[in-house]
């Protein structure tokens, strides 16, 4: 049963802020994740297909920084999550609290996999033959 504590401003905004550190490990982790099965499906689905795909020292390190730059704007969004719940959480629930959080930390960790996914896609339309 949820308790019914009211948070001010303040320890809402302090709630928040020990979950970006939850948030940012979990990027980090789905980030590594998603590159490694990008590189795995490149090689098995794309390469026999395509002799320009490679991974590289360069496109390790470029796609590295990337995801980094990704990180800084997922987090802009973060604080969108922090935004909503001091102006919208009406009733200060902390089970709407932990919904939203949960909302944001899955959907933002499953962008990276869209990567791969990509790659299955293109394997599919351009390379199996049915």
């Amino acid at each position: 049963m949820e308790k019914n504590v009211k948070l001010t401003k303040k320890e809402i905004k302090n709630w928040w802020s020990k979950k970006r550190f939850e948030y940012n490990v979990g990027l980090v982790i789905s980030g590594i994740v998603a590159f490694i099965l990008y590189a795995f499906l490149g090689i098995i689905l794309i390469a026999p297909y395509e002799i320009e795909f490679e991974i590289t020292l360069f496109t390790i390190v470029f796609q590295g920084l990337g995801y980094l730059f990704m990180i800084l704007i997922a987090n802009l969004f973060f604080s969108l999550g922090y935004f909503y719940d001091k102006n919208y959480n009406t009733e200060n629930s902390e089970k709407n609290r932990e919904r939203l959080f949960s909302l944001g930390f899955w959907f933002s960790n499953s962008i990276p996999f869209l990567v791969p996914l990509n790659i299955i896609i293109i394997y599919f339309l351009n390379y199996y033959k049915f």
